[in-house]
């Protein structure tokens, strides 16, 4: 049976030294503000995997008011996602994921996000899709505040 999940990740940005995205880390003057490294993609993906098999979000599963995963590498997130998919006996078939920011351009980082992501899920890098756009400075992304995540993922659950 085919299943979907739609994940959303909304972060400010705060003085900083760069971010980490995708498992990837991009120099920047300013950094993401969150309870972990902040990382929205993996983050957005996370909620997405988890929807799509009925297992709630993210922050049930890492709740912010735990101190153990402050600053936490966010990839621990994703392999524990692939973990409980696994347990499931679901198969990943797609994951699509948009990255709304109006700063800094992404281009030069989406193959090495989808690389990281692919990597940990063990799935093809057919099977992810990273994508950035911008608000054309509408918005608290367009005033360089913040950014968001978007993402969808399609997975195979037995009946």
């Amino acid at each position: 049976m085919i299943r979907t999940g739609i994940g959303i990740d909304c972060h400010a940005f705060a003085d900083g030294d760069g971010l980490a995205l995708g498992g990837v880390r991009i120099p920047y003057h300013l950094s993401i503000v969150g309870h972990s490294d902040g990382d929205a993609v993996i983050h957005a993906i996370v909620d997405a995997l988890l929807g799509a098999v009925g297992a709630g979000d993210i922050g049930t599963h890492f709740p912010s008011t735990d101190e153990h995963w402050h600053g936490a590498d966010s990839t621990v997130f994703l392999k524990h996602a692939k973990d409980l998919l696994k347990d499931k006996g679901a198969d990943i078939n797609h994951i699509d994921c948009t990255v709304v920011l109006q700063e800094p351009q992404l281009a030069d980082y989406i193959l090495p996000m989808r690389q990281a992501i692919v990597a940990e899920l063990g799935v093809d890098l057919s099977c992810v899709s990273i994508k950035a756009t911008t608000t054309d400075y509408l918005g608290f992304t367009g005033r360089k505040e913040g950014l968001v995540t978007v993402a969808i993922a399609t997975v195979d659950v037995p009946d």
